[in-house]
């Protein structure tokens, strides 16, 4: 019962985000559209009740359980980036807004937004690790509650291969952009004439 809240909650959350933005956009009615998208944040607050309720009848914790839990903590980290990238695509196809930014990122700037995205990540783990440890002390048994903290293992254990495989590694091993992504040098370095004032007097002695 429980599994099939949690992916009611997801298409609930699609819907609702569709739905005001088609509404923001499409309608032309701002207003409404920004309250069916504030709505989205009351699909987390149904499967919080419907979660705690389900464990306070004196069950065992499932795996269903800890599985809400990482839904709700990393929805908190990431819903308002994916609401923000859903928003950015339609006004830019519907409303003339300004296209999404599709760059590739390389070198450090790559490292700073898979530091960015791994501390974020943090944030959705924190939360629903609080999740999962409020769990245990609804149950009131750790042995009936095994399967939350066995959510907890799982998430740090992902966030920690996360940070191996991502922020750290673009840290360590820097990617470099391809040689026909890279600016000219004229573009990249435009004070290099001034900074040789004795190559650019040469140069144009020569040609005299």
């Amino acid at each position: 019962m429980l599994f099939g809240l949690i992916v009611a909650c997801e298409v609930a959350f699609w819907v609702l985000l569709g739905a005001g933005l088609a509404v923001r956009y499409l309608l032309r009615r701002r207003r409404l559209g920004g309250l069916l998208l504030l709505a989205v944040s009351l699909v987390d607050l149904v499967l919080l009740v419907a979660s705690v309720a389900d464990l306070r009848d004196g069950g065992r914790a499932e795996f269903t359980h800890g599985l809400a839990a990482a839904y709700l903590g990393f929805t908190v980290a990431f819903g308002h980036d994916m609401v923000r990238w859903a928003d950015v695509r339609f006004a830019h196809r519907y409303a003339g807004g300004p296209p999404p930014d599709r760059r590739r990122r390389y070198g450090r700037e790559r490292a700073r937004y898979e530091w960015r995205a791994w501390g974020k990540g943090m944030i959705g783990w924190a939360v629903a690790c609080g999740l999962l440890l409020a769990g245990v002390v609804v149950v009131g048994d750790s042995d009936r509650a095994a399967a939350l903290l066995e959510w907890a293992g799982r998430l740090t254990f992902a966030m920690v291969v996360w940070l191996v495989f991502w922020p750290l590694a673009c840290t360590v091993f820097p990617t470099r952009a391809p040689l026909d992504a890279r600016p000219p040098l004229d573009a990249r370095a435009p004070h290099a004439r001034e900074s040789h004032p004795d190559r650019v007097s040469h140069g144009t002695r020569e040609q005299k």
